[in-house]
């Protein structure tokens, strides 16, 4: 009797835990997707994600304002206010593998694109995880229209970056 009910309580512990397991929401397949490249919204944004070194155990936050692509804040009227999409730069966030910088578009109160500036594209192994994470974390961004995204796995230390930029993005933005 005591095997039967030890036996019954561990199964149902095992099928509380596999069904309270947290996937993925993304309907994408596990394939490899094309390279990732990105698309300029203004004149001087970067084209294609900047190449880093690894830096080993850099800091993990950038306190510089100046971006490539003017993304700067407006003081005279709420981003929410003006009917003119503006582009706004996170923070470069150092990582293990190199800097993850964001850049978000935003129109009427919204992000409508979000896109990187700089992933780590070092070698062969980056530019696989890069290239299928980087679309998902763009999309999640502009999906939730907040930092409060789900990271991609096997990217871990790319979202955790992706997470911060964009974060310090949207707080420049003031949303």
């Amino acid at each position: 009797m005591r095997r039967i009910t030890l036996w019954s309580l561990s199964t149902l512990t095992t099928l509380v835990l596999l069904f309270s397991y947290h996937t993925s929401t993304s309907s994408r397949s596990s394939s490899v997707a094309a390279p990732v490249i990105a698309q300029a919204a203004t004149p001087g944004a970067v084209a294609t994600p900047k190449a880093t070194s690894p830096s080993g155990t850099s800091t993990s936050g950038s306190s510089s304002s100046s971006t490539p692509s003017g993304g700067s804040s407006s003081s005279s009227s709420s981003p929410s206010q003006s009917s003119a999409a503006k582009t706004y730069a996170g923070d470069a966030i150092g990582t293990q593998y190199g800097d993850v910088q964001v850049q978000i578009t935003v129109k009427g109160g919204k992000i409508t694109a979000s896109q990187v500036l700089q992933v780590p594209w070092n070698d062969n192994r980056d530019q696989e995880i890069n290239s299928y994470a980087v679309p998902i974390l763009n999309q999640e961004a502009v999906s939730s229209q907040s930092a409060n995204i789900d990271m991609v796995s096997g990217a871990t230390f790319t979202s955790d970056g992706y997470i911060q930029s964009l974060q310090s993005a949207i707080d420049q933005a003031h949303l």
